[in-house]
């Protein structure tokens, strides 16, 4: 069993790892090197990068990697024993159970992440937890993975928690954890994708992307959402400036 879980280990670092390089080198090449010109003017952050950044956040990354395998891990040892909420008929529960679970642990996970980030930007807190990720001031693909342990080990919990809370077909949970590499990649691009005023339109302004975050890497204290901005709206975080830097990216 040993074996097993090691070899069931290495496989999981090196496809996280490797997903991880995948996704932001991807994202990367598409939009500051092939498009790169083409979107030069979408481009959120007026500063400079920090010598070395892009090899700080990998290697950050990597070690992001580490925890993330491990609880991975436990996830599929505890599943190969029967220990989890995971099924595997589509129609075991029906349907529209499968497909508003997916978004019932999106829910749970942006106010989850909300409450916890804002806990991490306590000052007590920040040093010891939170400080690595926004050592990138001004964000790329690459910052996407790149956090402090701690922070980490808060951030790899939440998936193996709700199998065992709820029900999930495993192909809502794989979908989960691609659409949560690719919202992450997306929020920490620095260059804004979405059209001009989607920021206004009834689904866009729920919905947070890099103009949204990359606020809340340069002010702070505002935009502490993950995929959606409600929270951030209803308890008054939302960055006041975010409406008119997205005008000024996507005009």
């Amino acid at each position: 069993m040993i074996v097993e879980l090691i070899l069931t280990y290495i496989i999981l670092l090196a496809l996280i790892f490797f997903r991880y390089i995948i996704v932001s080198g991807g994202f990367y090449l598409l939009f500051f090197v092939i498009k790169g010109d083409h979107f030069k003017t979408r481009r959120i952050s007026t500063k400079l990068r920090k010598p070395h950044q892009a090899r700080k956040e990998i290697w950050n990354s990597f070690w992001s990697s580490v925890i993330f395998a491990i609880g991975g891990t436990v996830l599929i040892y505890m599943w190969k024993n029967g220990h989890t909420r995971i099924y595997d008929d589509p129609m075991e529960y029906g349907v529209a159970y499968l497909l508003l679970s997916g978004l019932v642990v999106l829910l749970i996970h942006e106010t989850y992440y909300y409450w916890i980030h804002r806990w991490m930007h306590n000052p007590k807190v920040y040093k010891l937890v939170h400080r690595m990720h926004h050592d990138s001031i001004v964000t790329s693909p690459w910052t996407s993975f790149s956090f402090d342990p701690p922070e980490t080990v808060i951030q790899a919990i939440f998936v193996p928690a709700m199998v065992f809370l709820m029900p999930l077909h495993y192909g809502v949970v794989m979908t989960l954890l691609i659409l949560m590499t690719i919202s992450a990649t997306i929020n920490h691009l620095d260059v804004e994708i979405f059209p001009r005023n989607f920021n206004r339109h009834p689904i866009g302004r729920w919905l947070i992307g890099a103009t949204h975050h990359s606020l809340h890497h340069s002010e702070f204290v505002t935009n502490y959402g993950l995929y959606f901005t409600f929270w951030d709206k209803w308890m008054g975080t939302e960055s006041k400036v975010f409406d008119k830097r997205y005008d000024e990216v996507t005009s």
